[in-house]
């Protein structure tokens, strides 16, 4: 899907579940944007999980986490709630539109199966207990983190693999308002 859009053209379109647009926010103060796999996957458990312990860390630093995620937003505020992130803001991209508009793409089958992903799987979904679940969204998308400032795109996390782990408390560093 090619598209002729900016990133400022998808934050002024980007509306939250609490009708805030991307725009106005990323004015008011940096947003750390989390784009989800679908709810069913291990690793978009594992990474909710690690952001309800991290979300007072990076709130201190002055940023507003935002997911993006593929589910309608009653399904995802199931989610959000389950793993202690009730009250976030969130926007809904069943179609994938903003996930190919920052520029993250389909995963590869090495990608999204392969031994260093299936081995991280393993150690999630079993021994850390994020299980799997029904696939809620394209499970072939790929996840990725942005902080933006001003409209603008101040760093980033694009996963190789759908396994990766960002450092989200030191991606928001880079845009800390001091406290």
């Amino acid at each position: 899907m090619q598209t002729d859009l900016s990133i400022e053209d998808y934050l002024k379109e980007m509306t939250t579940n609490a009708g805030n647009s991307l725009e106005t926010l990323s004015s008011q103060k940096p947003v750390l944007l989390v784009f989800l796999r679908h709810f069913g996957c291990t690793f978009c458990r594992e990474a909710m999980a690690e952001l309800a312990e991290r979300r007072a860390g990076i709130e201190a630093q002055g940023a507003h986490l935002i997911f993006v995620h593929m589910s309608e937003n009653e399904i995802a505020e199931r989610y959000f709630n389950r793993y202690d992130l009730s009250g976030v803001e969130h926007i809904s991209d069943p179609d994938c539109k903003y996930y190919t508009g920052f520029g993250l793409t389909k995963g590869s089958f090495n990608q999204l199966f392969g031994l260093q992903s299936f081995m991280r799987g393993f150690t999630a979904g079993v021994v850390k207990g994020h299980g799997i679940g029904a696939q809620l969204g394209d499970g072939f998308q790929m996840p990725g983190v942005f902080v933006l400032r001003d409209s603008q795109v101040r760093e980033s996390f694009i996963h190789k693999l759908s396994s990766d782990r960002p450092n989200y408390e030191e991606l928001a560093k880079c845009c800390a308002i001091p406290g």
